[in-house]
């Protein structure tokens, strides 16, 4: 976000990411025109009909669009979060479509896809960022879900089954925000010593670190264009791939990611092939990112493209508000956020307000 950009509303939270694609698209960042003859989803409300392959090489994969389905009194809305738990259950995190009969926004699948359970009407509207982490020692290891509210603007740490532990509104700690400063997180992520981080990416562009009791540790980041500053600090995560572990965070107005100290001491940036990255994973050597701009790209651990899956520059901007059917099967809309399953899989949700969860199902020799 721009300094001096203000969000009332979630609704006011749409437009900001309106704006970036549209900015994005102007400048031609990567562009790549899609081709003439492309495979459509048909039939059957637009569902996938036809096999696509992905990739190349050790990065081929094939591309399973709706892999996830929720039943028929859940209709998704913009698919914004994904986590999965010890168990192999995955989380999805949406907004909750408006002609949707059940407003649960936290929907659970097994690791093979089929359907569990629902709960979360307490963050329809807002169902963005989650993410899972075990606490506590020995047999008393417990995991908690941690999530990001946009339409309330919170952080709720609950149980598996959505028991709500604590909730965190706007820090008075840093000292930082005025009455009227919005404090809107996006992300969560977490060190290796229990600390936690929240992005506050569509308010005022602040990292807050706490540790494992929730207390609040320090403030670094805000609004501008400069080293260490942020346009929509959007995605969090901490990377072990390092001698030490860094924080990176997705500076997705800026087309960059930015990497610091756990105690938020700034190290570096990376752009290679970054439009509006807004979310990433990491498994091994390699760190997955979801690319509002229509991709999914990996790289290395120097920030070099090693694979970049599913192309859709540059008509995402058009296809957003389409139906299902108008959807180019190989092709991404708007990635939002990326997840490595515990197979090596990658999941991938979507910013469409009808919600899209993309298996990319790695095909080995």
């Amino acid at each position: 976000m721009m300094k001096g950009d203000t969000l009332k509303s979630p609704d006011n939270v749409k437009e900001m990411t309106r704006r970036e694609i549209l900015t994005a698209a102007a400048m031609g960042i990567g562009g790549i025109a899609l081709a003439a003859s492309r495979t459509r989803a048909e039939a059957d409300g637009g569902r996938q009909t036809a096999r696509v392959i992905l990739g190349s090489g050790e990065h081929k994969y094939e591309c399973i669009h709706d892999w996830l389905t929720p039943p028929d009194d859940i209709l998704w809305g913009d698919t914004q979060g994904l986590t999965q738990d010890s168990h192999g259950h995955i989380y999805v995190s949406h907004t909750v479509h408006a002609g949707s009969k059940k407003q649960n926004a936290i929907v659970v699948f097994d690791k093979h896809g089929k359907f569990l359970k629902s709960w979360g009407d307490e963050f329809a509207g807002g169902g963005h960022g989650i993410e899972v982490r075990f606490e506590g020692d020995g047999d008393d290891r417990v995991e908690y879900l941690y999530h990001c509210d946009t339409a309330h603007r919170k952080v709720v740490k609950t149980t598996l089954d959505g028991k709500i532990i604590w909730e965190k509104g706007k820090p008075a700690e840093p000292g930082v925000y005025g009455e009227n400063d919005p404090f809107i997180p996006t992300n969560v992520a977490f060190s290796p010593n229990g600390d936690f981080y929240i992005a506050d990416g569509y308010g005022s562009n602040y990292v807050h670190q706490y540790n494992i009791s929730g207390e609040w540790i320090r403030t670094f980041g805000g609004s501008g264009g400069e080293a260490g500053k942020f346009r929509t600090c959007h995605g969090i995560t901490v990377d072990l791939r390092h001698k030490d572990p860094q924080l990176v965070v997705t500076d997705r107005a800026s087309a960059r990611n930015q990497f610091f100290t756990l105690e938020g001491k700034f190290l570096r940036m990376e752009g290679e092939g970054m439009r509006l990255p807004s979310y990433f994973a990491i498994r091994g050597h390699e760190m997955a990112i979801a690319d509002l701009a229509a991709i999914v790209t990996i790289v290395d651990p120097q920030g070099k493209v090693i694979a970049a899956l599913g192309d859709g520059h540059p008509v995402q901007e058009a296809l957003r508000d389409h139906p299902r059917s108008d959807f180019v099967a190989g092709k991404f809309v708007h990635p939002h956020c990326v997840k490595f399953l515990q197979n090596g899989d990658i999941l991938v949700a979507e910013w469409v307000p009808i919600g899209r969860l993309t298996l990319l199902k790695k095909l080995r020799a």
